[in-house]
This record gives C-alpha cells, sequence and structure tokens, in this order.
C-alpha cells in the first residue's frame, strides 16, 4: 500500500509533524510565562515586564492555536487521501470476492477499515500520538529548571509508559475478539434482514431473535469485561498524573524550603509535567482505537489492494467461442467435487442448452464459465484465452449473464438497462426491443425514467426478470448466460424470451441457456447433459433428446427376461 499512499500523506503528515513541535515549543511558554512571574515580575514589582512577559505569552497561545488547528485540519485531510485512494480499490477487491467467492460484501471488512482509519485521523488519539515524541524536550526543560526535579519526571513518564505497555497487552486479545463479534453480530443481522419475510410469514421470528439474543450476549460480555479493562487502565493513568503533579509540587516545596529552588521553578516544573504527561494519558486512555487501527491496517495490508496496478495487454475484443478443458471444481473438502473434468467446447454463435437433474451442478458450471470461480482443475477459454487472465475491465460489455436471483439497484429503468453507466438511449430501447419488454416499460408511470426502489421492489417479479434480461442483452454482447430466465415469467414474457434467443442467435451471440422447461430447448443447436457434475452427453438437439426420450422410456419399462438394459446416452462429440 505504500507505493499508493506514500507519495500522497507525506506532505500533511511531515507538516503534521512540524506543526506538532511548534505547538509543543509554544506549549512550553505558560511554565516559563509563570516562572517569570513569580522570580521576576514578584521581585521587581515591574508592570512593563509583566506586560511584554504576557504579550510573549498571548502571541505563543495563538501561535499554538494555530498550530493545532492546523494540524487537526491536516491529519483529516490525510485521512479523507487515505479514503479517496483505497475505498474505491476495497469495494472493487469486496465485490469481487463476493461474487467469485460467495457471500455480502459486508463480510469483506476492507470498506469498514478504511473508515476506521478515517475516524482515527480525525480523533484525538493520534494528536496524542504526535505529542508523545516531543515528551523529551519538556523533560530537557525539567532537567534546566532542576535535575532532581528532572529525574522525578523522568521516573513518572517510564511508569506509564509501562503503564501503556501494560494496557496493550491486556486489552490486545479482548479488543481481536470485540471487533471479531461486532463484525459477526453486523453479518447475523444482515442474514435475518435479508430472509425478513420468510421468518416472519413461517413464525420462524421468535427463534431466530433468540438465536441472535444468545451470539450478542456474549458479544456484549466481551465488549463490557474490555471496557472494564479499559476504564480501570484509563482511570490508573490519570490517578498517576495527578499524583506526579502533586509530588512534583512536594518536591518542589521541598527544594524551595531548603533553599535549592525559587517558588517560579516549582510552579514551572508541575505545570511543565502535567503538560509532558498528558498525551502518554491520553494514550493509554485511547489504546483501543490503537488496536484497532493497527488491526485494520494490517488486514488492509493482507489485501490485494496494496498492489500496483498494473495496466494489462489490451486484447482483441471476444468473439464469443467458449471452450471448457477438464474443468474440476471442489467447494468443500470434506464432500466429492461439485464439477468433475467437464470438457467441451462452442464455437462463436451457437446456442447450447444446458440440462440436467436438480444439484447437477448447472449454475456451478455457469459461474466457472463466467469467470466467477475458478476451477482446481482444467481452465475456462474465451476465444482461447483463459479467463482468468481476461482483465474484467476488456470482459466490459462483452458478456450478458441473467442470473436466478434476479437483483435490480436503485435508479431509473434506464439507468439499470444500461448496467448502471452512462445512458445510452439509443442503445437502452435496443436492448429493451431486443428483450420484448419495451411496451411493457411504456406503460411504467415515467416510461424509461421511472425509478426503481432497491432491487426494484416497484416491479413484480416477472417484471424485473424481463428487465434483468434486456439488462443482460444490453450492447449484444457475444457471450450470453441465461440461468432458469424464465422462472418467473408468464405466456407473455416467455414469448419475449424466446423472441430474445432468436434475436441474440441472429445477431452472431453465443448464449448458453440453462432450463428446465423443454419449450425453450427448440431454441438451442447444442445440448449439454449434466449429472453429478460429469458430462453425460453433448450434441445437436434433437440427437440428444431423442437419446433422453429412449434412455426415460427403457428405464420406465419393467425389465423382462431376455430385454437388454437400457443404452447408456454416449457423449457426442466435444466439439461444435
Amino acid at each position: 500500500m505504500d507505493w499508493l499512499l506514500a507519495p500522497r500523506l507525506r506532505p500533511f503528515v511531515a507538516t503534521a509533524a512540524f506543526a506538532s513541535l511548534v505547538l509543543n515549543l509554544a506549549g512550553l511558554v505558560p511554565s516559563i510565562y509563570m516562572l517569570e512571574v513569580f522570580d521576576r515580575v514578584f521581585t521587581s514589582r515591574s508592570l512593563e515586564t509583566l506586560a511584554a512577559l504576557s504579550l510573549m505569552a498571548t502571541l505563543a497561545l495563538a501561535l499554538g492555536f494555530c498550530m493545532d488547528r492546523a494540524r487537526a485540519r491536516l491529519l483529516a485531510r490525510a485521512g479523507r487521501v487515505i479514503d479517496e485512494c483505497l475505498t474505491p480499490r476495497a469495494l472493487e477487491a469486496a465485490l469481487t470476492d463476493a461474487a467469485t467467492a460467495g457471500g455480502s460484501p459486508a463480510d469483506r471488512c476492507g470498506v469498514q477499515d478504511i473508515a476506521r482509519m478515517r475516524a482515527f485521523l480525525a480523533g484525538p488519539a493520534v494528536q496524542a500520538l504526535f505529542d508523545a515524541p516531543w515528551l523529551p524536550i519538556h523533560l530537557a526543560v525539567i532537567f534546566a529548571l532542576h535535575p532532581l526535579m528532572g529525574f522525578a519526571a523522568l521516573a513518572a513518564a517510564a511508569a506509564l509508559f509501562a503503564l501503556g505497555l501494560l494496557t496493550e497487552r491486556l486489552t490486545r486479545a479482548d479488543t481481536e475478539r470485540a471487533l471479531a463479534s461486532g463484525r459477526g453480530a453486523g453479518q447475523r443481522i444482515e442474514a435475518l434482514t435479508r430472509h425478513a419475510e420468510v421468518l416472519v410469514g413461517m413464525g420462524m421470528l421468535r427463534h431466530a431473535l433468540a438465536a441472535w439474543q444468545g451470539a450478542h450476549a456474549q458479544a456484549m460480555d466481551t465488549q463490557q469485561r474490555l471496557g472494564d479493562v479499559q476504564a480501570t487502565l484509563a482511570a490508573l493513568g490519570r490517578a498517576i498524573r495527578q499524583a506526579v503533579q502533586v509530588g512534583m509540587l512536594a518536591l518542589g516545596a521541598w527544594l524551595v524550603v531548603a533553599g535549592h529552588a525559587s517558588p517560579g521553578i516549582m510552579i514551572a516544573a508541575t505545570v511543565l509535567v502535567g503538560r509532558a504527561l498528558q498525551p502518554v494519558e491520553h494514550l493509554i486512555a485511547g489504546w483501543k482505537s490503537l488496536i484497532e487501527v493497527r488491526a485494520a491496517w494490517q488486514r488492509l495490508k493482507a489485501r490485494e489492494i496494496d498492489d500496483p496496478p498494473q495496466a494489462p495487454m489490451r486484447l482483441p475484443a471476444p468473439c464469443g467461442a467458449l471452450a471448457l478443458e477438464r474443468v474440476s471444481l471442489q467447494t468443500d473438502p470434506a464432500r466429492p467435487a461439485v464439477i468433475k473434468a467437464v470438457s467441451f467446447a462452442i464455437e462463436a454463435g451457437v446456442c447450447l442448452g444446458l440440462v440436467g437433474p436438480s444439484a447437477s451442478g448447472k449454475t456451478t458450471l455457469v459461474r466457472l464459465m463466467l469467470g466467477l470461480r475458478r476451477p482446481q482443475i482444467g481452465c475456462v477459454r474465451l476465444d482461447g484465452v483463459d479467463l482468468a487472465v481476461w482483465p474484467r475491465d476488456q470482459l466490459e460489455g462483452a458478456i450478458g449473464y441473467l442470473p436466478q436471483d434476479v437483483e435490480l439497484f436503485a435508479g431509473s429503468v434506464a439507468h439499470n438497462i444500461a448496467r448502471l453507466g452512462e445512458v445510452d438511449a439509443g442503445r437502452v430501447v435496443e436492448a429493451a426491443r431486443l428483450a420484448g419488454v419495451h411496451e411493457m416499460i411504456l406503460r411504467l408511470p415515467q416510461a424509461y425514467e421511472t425509478e426503481l426502489g432497491d432491487g426494484g421492489c416497484t416491479l413484480s417479479g416477472g417484471q424485473r426478470q424481463r428487465l434483468a434480461l434486456a439488462r443482460a442483452v444490453y450492447g449484444l454482447p457475444r457471450l450470453v448466460v441465461l440461468d432458469e430466465p424464465n422462472a418467473s415469467l408468464d405466456a407473455e414474457g416467455e414469448a419475449a424470451l424466446s423472441a430474445a434467443i432468436d434475436g441474440l442467435k441472429r445477431a452472431g451471440s453465443t448464449v448458453v441457456l440453462v432450463s428446465h422447461r423443454p419449450t425453450l430447448m427448440r431454441h438451442v443447436d447444442r445440448i449439454a447433459v449434466l449429472r453429478d457434475g460429469t458430462l453425460e452427453a453433448i450434441g445437436p438437439r434433437d440427437a440428444v433428446l431423442a437419446r433422453l426420450a429412449g434412455a426415460t422410456v427403457q428405464a420406465l419399462r419393467r425389465p423382462r427376461e431376455g430385454d437388454a438394459m437400457p443404452t447408456p446416452v454416449p457423449h457426442a462429440g466435444a466439439h461444435a
């Protein structure tokens, strides 16, 4: 991440460090002012001296105010720089991870970690972190006032630093557990919200809440234990600092009585030691945030967002030829492979029907074809290039996908069809006509400008699926994958889907169609049969359907003596 942040952060951090130096030097002035007032003004009774000293102290305090304000603003700007540099890459990595590995982007804490770092840079703990290195300046001034008081201040600083190390040791494990439990609680709430209809409709809400409350109580116990330890150590830090000030005052008084120091030295050293130890006390009080930010930084460095982006070589626009070479995928080591050595190839412009019983691996195979999952064995090639090598930005607009679970986004109908990019009215209408939804859209309250809620909640299931089909065919992509595209469609919608498939074939797009309904199979050129993750057959549509029908009839017949066993469906070839 250093390559990305260092050049932009360095000016802010360096200037903030310089401001901290000037601020701490200005912070010496009140103590020196007290020293001069007690030792010079009281003895000389000179009002002119008091006025001059007061003027210099006022100027120093004004300078300190300016430096303090400048430092706060610089650190806040540094937080914004971190956000601007890392958040887009972290969000991209989180969404890619969610698409390829399953789950929710909220489970990936990159964006949350960046927000935590930004908040830390705008908070008081980081200012104490910038002030702590200047502690030797204050100790040097105290030593100059009197060596004995200097040694006392040094011992007090060592005690507070030891307390800081103890704080880190006692709170690190609980802080990490509290962070993990907090993320887990957020994921559970998100899961409950996502399945709210099922929970309420089936009367499962009480049990779901009981399970959440048990996990939430454990998280609260961890946070309470951490808060108790943190509060105790913070209070101990404040008590030590105040005790040090009292002790310094007593030591100074003894030195004054013994004639080894003046009253001004006693007051100045007492005030100065309190000012010197204050950042250390603040660090102890804010140690939890320091541990959180350190953990966040380590998680961010462990991600691939710290890799410098390399401009990949531009590949020719894909034509849509698709090939799978002995592709195997095992999602769970304790279970058999989901996809087992699947090999076939289809030329550009071919429409392939993918059929098979439930849980045969069709959707997983579709995800492999789209590059959403990477096989452990074999590879998926698009126009002869391994799909894992294709830069995703170069595939933008070249692939269309209609998943089983349709998701639309908040925004207008046109914005959704245009894939959240710049709306090209001509291409949007062309895609809508190809998907057969143009007339349906015109019947909406504001036609293409109709605003959809999150997930397209203002539309029916069939309408959402038809709009998603228009989004999939937007720009006539060279490879279109339709996974159960007629699951929510009525007769009108299914007729429009059939017309869209024919239109894609005429345009030369490669189409992969997953469906349980035989009515759509009349549009395909070839059929692949998948069973238990294994490719049972692939070949021309009519030949495979006839063989499937024959195998089904033979399997249903009661076997009689002398009957031949049903002929297994042969592999009808690997290439179109």
